[in-house]
């Protein structure tokens, strides 16, 4: 699987982005797909991940309620809609692809994850 993230750009806080991420290969529908972010310095950090049937979805708590990710495994694709953007949230975020083997909360660790996207950039303007 292969993954190209686009949708990343500068906004002022409050503000929106939807993040797509769009996947080429046959595995698309059979995998959990997930959003991770990486702040310089920091960590790389789980954000949000959707079951691959779309029915089930998870989120870490800093963006529980402001952000929702979603998936069209008609045209491979997952996005990340964040609404009231805060300048902390500012951050390269990566899509992810796992194979669906565990309950969708183990989901928020990166090693589960076998395929990457390239990244793109959000940055939040105060």
């Amino acid at each position: 699987v292969q993954l190209q993230a686009s949708g990343g750009g500068l906004v002022q806080g409050g503000g929106s982005l939807r993040l797509s991420c769009v996947a080429s290969g046959r595995t698309f529908s059979s995998s959990n797909m997930g959003w991770f972010r990486q702040a310089p310095g920091k960590e790389r950090e789980f954000v949000a991940a959707i079951s691959r049937s779309g029915s089930s979805t998870y989120y870490a708590d800093s963006v529980r309620g402001r952000f929702t990710i979603s998936r069209d495994n008609a045209k491979n694709t997952v996005h990340l809609q964040m609404n009231s953007l805060k300048p902390e949230d500012t951050a390269v975020y990566y899509c992810a692809a796992a194979p669906e083997r565990y309950s969708l909360r183990k989901y928020d660790v990166p090693h589960l994850y076998d395929y990457w996207g390239q990244g793109t950039q959000v940055t939040v303007s105060s």
